[in-house]
């Protein structure tokens, strides 16, 4: 599926949904669903990723790096496009796909704050046509939150971001590279700091890179202990202190829901509306009137 993905941007091959201008940051997500057709690409600076959301095979021919591949792409399939390698592909019948693109650059950070050593040396494997669990339920989220205009925050995006990095770097670099990972969680004194900035800040846009700073930590090794300490993900505690704040200015106070939605973090009346009916069960509106 990753070929449809790699087509220049003529006018019927343009995504249907993209993060272009979401500020999403160190990844791009975009959604297509071209016609049958062809085309050709060469990511300089970035490694593809391509997931196929195709709900019926669709045959394909791609050329790269000196070889041919053939094959049917299904739902669930994905391909590998390290950075500097042309591309190019042809596919016979409608196709559906979500393309992934990470910068090397980043790739590159990931690996400086994970890997014991030799990190300057790691390069991604290109792959056809392979299944990786772990990268689809990641592609997934990332189009759920696509379609939401990325109502999860950047802090969630950050997340999967890293996630994804480090799973490729696990998985589908050229040498085995070796991951230290910190156990035990956060000191107290290091998590009620953290604690305490989410606090303060509740009505901003929190990075996973600002929380991470403060502790002068990588961000996946920032995420990992803070799971250990808390038993939730950094963007999932985000959202629950948000909430929390939204019930208590809606009890006591006699704001409005869209200025309690901007004093909490969100970024319009209908966004409170949807994650605080997830966490409660009700709407805004409903929950004061109680």
């Amino acid at each position: 599926m990753k070929t449809s993905a790699i087509r220049p941007p003529e006018p019927t091959n343009l995504p249907i949904l993209s993060s272009q201008n979401q500020g999403w940051q160190n990844i791009l997500v975009e959604q297509y669903q071209p016609p049958p057709g062809e085309g050709s690409c060469h990511y300089p600076d970035e490694h593809a990723l391509c997931l196929s959301l195709a709900t019926r095979p669709v045959r394909l021919l791609q050329v790269r790096g000196g070889k041919t591949y053939t094959g049917l792409y299904g739902k669930g399939d994905i391909a590998i496009t390290p950075a500097k390698t042309p591309f190019f592909a042809r596919w016979e019948s409608d196709d559906h796909y979500l393309m992934i693109r990470i910068p090397s650059q980043f790739i590159q950070r990931v690996a400086q704050e994970t890997i014991d050593k030799n990190f300057e040396r790691l390069e991604l494997l290109p792959e056809f046509r392979t299944r990786d669990a772990q990268i689809e339920a990641i592609g997934l989220l990332l189009l759920a939150e696509l379609k939401q205009e990325n109502l999860g925050g950047r802090l969630y995006i950050d997340s999967l971001a890293n996630v994804l990095a480090v799973h490729l770097l696990r998985q589908y670099a050229s040498v085995t590279p070796h991951l230290s990972i910190y156990q035990g969680g956060l000191p107290e004194r290091q998590l009620l700091q953290i604690l305490e900035y989410i606090n303060e800040h509740l009505e901003q846009e929190i990075k996973l890179a600002d929380l991470a700073a403060l502790l002068n930590m990588s961000q996946f090794h920032f995420s990992h202990l803070f799971k250990q300490s808390i038993g939730i993900a950094p963007y999932q505690y985000l959202l629950q202190q948000r909430i929390e704040r939204a019930k208590q200015l809606l009890k006591q106070t006699d704001q409005s829901i869209t200025d309690i939605a901007f004093l909490c973090g969100f970024n319009s009346h209908s966004h409170l509306s949807k994650q605080f009916r997830q966490f409660t069960g009700m709407p805004p509106k409903v929950y004061r009137s109680q």
